[in-house]
Order: structure tokens, then sequence, then C-alpha cells
């Protein structure tokens, strides 16, 4: 970032200046002014930089007002109160102390520092368009609020659904309508996801979860890529600038009104997701931010007190457990504070029903200069905490649980961080966080694939994972189950590659995760055999039951509905293009037949009251079953998984995975007046592979498996999966 000159204008635009409040944190229209306050415990004097659009684009400074320690300082907390003409002005600190690295201090009077605080970040307006002078990081500033702020909520409330209910749905907000086949008005804008929330609500999606939305630099990572010919950018957004800050350039407002409209934006998208009857959680990264390591850019955090914001060594180095330069310092009591104001101003004031904590076990480690003192408020008996050491009981947590707000809202961990420290099924949790849970999304593509050895664990899987969570005293909701993330292949890559091709990615196909537990069906690629592409499609359709009738909380990732492809890129970070954005022509074309299915299966789990159970399945309720009923198989080499689940509005459902490469006739449970009837089979094509009430000619497929149901049995293909319902038998 360029330093920031203070320009003496003759026509400075003039400000009554007053001592003001330390509370609240950040800048607040108050009392016919504003007030500013900001904390800094280690800085020796504090500027509050005034700067008009005009000459934040000119990196100049318009007014500068110097803060008194004696009148402007309470405790380690700066304030100012203002009284004057704000229109199109913005605001930044300056900080003067030490600059001594190795005492972790970053203190330098020349930088205009972001309040943390900040309610938007003003500096470009356009999603990946440089500055005239090519600048990635140009000079950003701080939007000062006004009472006259407003947006019309018309009596939006929080929808509230019971976890066990929700169907999650991870999306990325510019790559959801940036392609030109979605015809959105605002292609890649808040006001873009709003006009497909319909696909969403017609794929029966309860919930969304938004990959980061806080302010971010999608050119921290800009270089000319000489593989595809275009320039690497920071696509998916995890390098927070500002937490409080809804991304701006994800609006088609961008910087007008000083950020206002793009806040606005971002409200109209909650408020009208809502109206569909949508959820709407945030995936926040209070792990790291953009800063990075010592080598990093001073913007916010870093030059108003680095060594409180960052987990410090004691020669000033930046821990780093987070994989990305620097580690948020996340259990000192001042950063805490900040993590809950930020989550309660997203849940109050943008309506937001819950989020993902991304690298969640970050939050667990105890923080620079632990003090158990400090802490907890007294000593403890061999407390040896050194930085770092997860913490049994992390104050952070703690808080966040217990808090009157934020303990009514949905809290996901993603339980593990870079630093080896891997959590799931051990979060601390309080009863309410839920996990990512990795375990499922390995097991599930082990057993699908048909490895050996997973039977056991698969059934874990189905029931919600009480290996994982019963005995800590969770429940089947505690655990989100997901088969693919951002984060990973896509659904159609896991059954079409058995390696990375990352080369894409400019970094030697050196980058991204090497154990993807995939198949690629017989042959590498997406130019295969007809036999080995109806085999994809059939192994497609196996995940995506296995994910909606498993007990837990299903998760799909944005694009795996039609079968989105990467190109077997695993790692799409860095891509601002066709692989991170979602196809609208493909999602339309009449070969994906896929979004038929994944649709009538998704509106099948609504239905059915026996898969959402807020407690696990015990054996009043589900049966296990192998070839034959009652029988099932958990040897090694078993890849054949059944039971049957009394449901309370479908009676009974027969539901059973067969992962071998050889068919299996079943026999089925007896149930007196009754007889089977097929509705799922994923080695039937389209549309015969969900038997929908509306499909035309459903009696006569029906009458293709009569020779077989009529004695109570049902042969099963190699890699394929079935559900069966019962229904009166009028022959009894």
């Amino acid at each position: 970032m360029v330093e920031t000159a203070v320009v003496e204008k003759p026509d400075s635009r003039r400000f009554q200046v007053s001592e003001g409040y330390p509370t609240p944190f950040g800048a607040t229209a108050r009392d016919g002014g504003v007030n500013f306050s900001i904390y800094s415990s280690n800085a020796v004097s504090a500027t509050l930089c005034l700067i008009t659009l005009a000459d934040l684009h000119q990196n100049t400074v318009t007014e500068e007002i110097s803060l008194d320690p004696l009148t402007n300082k309470t405790g380690d907390v700066w304030h100012v109160f203002l009284k004057g003409d704000f229109k199109d002005v913005l605001y930044g600190y300056k900080f003067d102390g030490k600059f001594s690295p190795k005492e972790g201090q970053y203190y330098d009077s020349s930088r205009i520092i972001l309040d943390p605080y900040a309610k938007a970040i003003i500096s470009r307006g356009q999603f990946g368009v440089l500055e005239p002078d090519e600048n990635c990081w140009p000079q950003m500033a701080c939007r000062i609020p006004s009472c006259e702020d407003e947006f019309d909520w018309e009596g939006d409330l929080p929808l509230k659904y019971p976890q066990r209910d929700l169907i999650i749905y991870e999306m990325h907000v510019r790559g959801f309508t940036k392609h030109e086949s979605s015809r959105t008005e605002f292609p890649g804008t808040y006001l873009g996801v709003v006009e497909k929330l319909d696909h969403l609500k017609e794929l029966g999606i309860n919930c969304i979860e938004l990959m980061p939305c806080h302010q971010f630099n999608e050119l921290e990572y800009f270089s000319y890529n000489s593989v595809l010919g275009d320039y690497k950018v920071n696509f998916w957004g995890y390098s927070t600038v500002n937490y409080f800050s809804p991304m701006i350039r994800y609006s088609s407002a961008g910087i007008s009104n000083c950020g206002q409209d793009a806040i606005n934006e971002f409200k109209f998208l909650v408020k009208e997701a809502h109206k569909r009857g949508i959820e709407v959680i945030m995936d926040v990264v209070f792990n790291h931010t953009a800063e990075g390591n010592e080598k990093g850019p001073i913007l916010s955090f870093r030059g108003a007190d680095n060594s409180v914001y960052y987990m410090l060594a004691p020669k000033g180095e930046y821990y780093n457990y987070s994989g990305c330069g620097n580690t948020f310092n996340c259990n000192h009591p001042v950063v805490r504070q900040f993590i809950v104001d930020c989550l309660r101003y997203w849940v109050t004031e943008m309506h937001v029903d819950g989020f993902r904590f991304d690298l969640a076990s970050i939050m667990t480690r105890g923080s620079s200069l632990w003090d158990a003192i400090n802490v907890y408020g007294i000593p403890i008996e061999g407390d040896l905490i050194t930085t770092g050491t997860p913490l049994s009981s992390p104050p952070l947590i703690d808080m966040i649980s217990n808090d009157s707000i934020l303990c009514g809202v949905k809290l996901i961990a993603e339980a593990w961080d870079t630093g080896g420290l891997y959590q799931v099924g051990m979060f601390p949790h309080w009863g309410i966080w839920s996990e990512w849970n990795g375990k499922y999304r390995d097991v599930v593509r082990q057993f699908i694939k048909g490895t050996n050895g997973f039977s056991g664990a698969f059934a874990e899987c189905l029931c919600g994972s009480p290996n994982l969570y019963q005995e800590g005293g969770r429940r089947p909701w505690n655990s989100i189950n997901f088969i693919c993330a951002h984060d990973g292949f896509s659904l159609a890559d896991l059954v079409t590659y058995n390696k990375k091709h990352n080369l894409a990615n400019g970094e030697d196909n050196k980058d991204g995760e090497i154990h993807n537990n995939s198949w690629n069906c017989g042959q590498e690629g997406e130019f295969a055999s007809i036999l080995v592409k109806k085999l994809r499609k059939r192994q497609m359709r196996n995940f995506f039951i296995c994910l909606m009738i498993s007990q837990g909380v299903p998760m799909i990732s944005m694009g795996d509905e039609y079968g989105h492809t990467k190109g077997g890129n695993n790692n799409t970070y860095c891509h601002d293009n066709y692989m991170n954005y979602f196809r609208w022509d493909k999602k339309e074309e009449s070969s994906s037949e896929f979004f038929r299915f994944c649709c009538l299966v998704t509106k099948f789990r609504h239905e059915c009251e026996s898969l959402g159970l807020k407690d696990f399945p015990t054996a009043e309720r589900l049966q296990w079953h192998g070839h034959t009923p009652d029988k099932p198989d958990w040897s090694n080499t078993s890849r054949f998984v059944a039971f049957t689940l009394i449901d309370s509005v479908k009676q009974e459902i027969y539901i059973a995975f067969n992962a071998s490469h050889l068919p299996v006739t079943i026999s089925l449970p007896e149930r007196p007046g009754y007889r089977w009837e097929p509705l799922v089979d994923t080695s039937k094509p389209a549309p015969y592979d969900f038997l929908s009430g509306d499909l035309p000619d459903r009696e006569t497929a029906i009458k293709q498996y009569a020779q077989f149901l009529d004695a109570n049995l049902y042969p099963i293909l190699s890699y394929s999966s079935i559900i069966l319902l019962l229904s009166p038998d009028e022959n009894a």
C-alpha cells in the first residue's frame, strides 16, 4: 500500500471537536454528530484522518485531528466526537509508537489504518479491476455512518428452523451468477443471487452458506497466469481485510453512497432469502487476516496493536496455524470481545442466521502471553499453557456459546486447522455447536467407490455418526454431512479423476489435497466410454442419495446439483473464470437430468419424518439387513449395507447400497398385508432412477419389477442404491 500524503487545503472542512466517548467502538452517529472510538494499548499518539472521496483516489488526507492522550483517551481506548458535514467523507487513523518487529510492534505514523470496527471499507469499486496506477493495494478508508442510514426490513424476522431440518447449500456470491448464461441483470452480485433464489427453492434448499463476504482484496494474489493466459486472483476470499464490512465489490452499487448502498444490497439478499424460507449462514474467517506475515501490508490490526491482535512468538515472529502467514489471537480478552461484537452485529443489524467458522480449531488455542489470572480471574495449579496450546474450555467459544444473542443462531465449526489440530467429534461445543464432519466425507467416499473395510463405518455415517457425537451428549444435527465442498473435487470430478489436475494454478500441480478418495470409474478425464460415463452418473446418484438419507444435516456444494466440473482441479482458489462459475446453460441442458433427481431426493427427505431425527436411531426404529433380512454383514470384505427405517409419514422405508462390482439379488423383509414398491434405483436411466408420482408411465415401470417383488426379492446392480416403500398388498 502506498503512503498517503497530507495536503492542507484552504477550503478544507471544519469540524466541531470534543472529547468523545470510549464506547461503543467504531464510528457511531449520535447527538447530532459522530463518535469515533478505537483500541490501541501500545500507541503513544493517535490521529483521526478525514478523507474525501476525491482525496482518497489521490492518496491524500483532507484533514487530520490529533487526539490528546489526556482528554481523548480512556484506558487503552482513543476517542473523539465530531460535529460537521460528513457528506462523502471517509476516515482512518494514524498511530505513532515503536516500530520494532522483534518486540511485536509495527507502528508507522505514515500509514492510514483502517478501524477494525468500520462498517464499510472504501477503495476500488469493481471486482478485479486495477487502479490506473496498477496498484493492487490502493489506499482504503472507512465509511462514516449517518443517522439517516435506513433500510426497510419489511418486518423481517429470523426463520429459526430446527437445525435438523436444514439442507445447506454452500455457495459463492460472485461465482453463482457471473457466467453469462445466468442472464441476470446484475451478474456476480448480491442482487444476482436474489434473482436466482427460486432455483434454490426448487432444489429444496432452506439454508445457504455464503463463502466469505467480509471485505477482502481479490487482487491480493494478482499475477499473470501463463497457463490460462489470464490473471490469478483471490477468488474464494479467505483473507479478511475487515470483519464488519460486507464485500463492497459483490454489490452492483460498488462504492456509491460511501458503501451504504452495498450494505443495503446485502440486507436485501438476506430479506429476500427469508421471504422464500431460506436461512443465511456466513462463512467467517477469524483465524487469520490479509495482513499476512512480517512481509505483509500494514492495513488495520497490525497498525493498531499488532501484539494484541496476532499470536506472536517471544521475538515477534508470527505463529502460523492458519497456513496463511499469521494467526488471529482469538482468546486474548480484547480480540475475543471484538469477535463477539462482530458476530452480534451481523445477527442484529444484517439479520444473518448463523456462521460457519473457517479453521475453527484456531479459536480453541491459547493466546499470546497466556495468563490464567487474566483469563479466568484466578491462577490455575500446574498451568503451563504456552501460546497456541489447545484449551479444553476456550474463553472465546465459551463467550459465543453463552452470549444472549449468539446462543440462538447456528454455529458450525470447521474443526481443524493447518497446525495439525484435528477436533472432529471433539470440538468444545456447549451443546450447541455443530461440525463439518470431515470423517463422514472420507468414509462415504471410500465405501461408495467400493473400498473394503468400510461397511461398519458407513453405517455409523448413515446414523449421524454416533461414534463421534453421542458420548459427548450431542445429537445427529451436530454433524454437518458433506461429500464435496468448495475446497476439493466437485461431485462430478470425484467420479471422473483419480488424481488432481491443478496445472492451471501455475504451481506445477504441487498445490491441493493429494488424498482425495476419488475414483474415475475406469478412465481418467471427461473423455471416456459410454459405459464409464453411465457408471459415473450412477455413482453421483449414489453419493447424493447417501447424503440425503443420512441422519445429520446435509450440505450440497454449489453446482453439484447439475454435475459441475472444474476439470479435475481440486484447489480453484485463484480462478475468476469458468472453473468457479455456476453454468446455468449446463443446468438447463436435457442431459442434466441429475438436477431433476436431486430435486426429487431433497423433496423426499423433507417429506420423511425419520430422516431428520432429534436423536440417534435405535433398534425400535432402525433394523440392519444383509442380502437377507436381519442379517447384516459387517465383515472386512462386505460392500453391502441395507436397513429399514420406521417413518410416521411413509410407514417404513427400505434403503440399500451395493458398492460391489458384482450385482446381487436380495431378499426383502416380510411385511404381511403389504408389499415393497420401488421409488429409487440409481442403476436405472433417467427418469426411471426416481419413480415420482407425476411420471407418465410410472405404473408400467413398476410392473417391470413385479416378478421380483411378488417373490419379495429385488435385483441390485453393481455400484447402485435403492429406496423402497411399503404399500398395501391388494392381493393379500
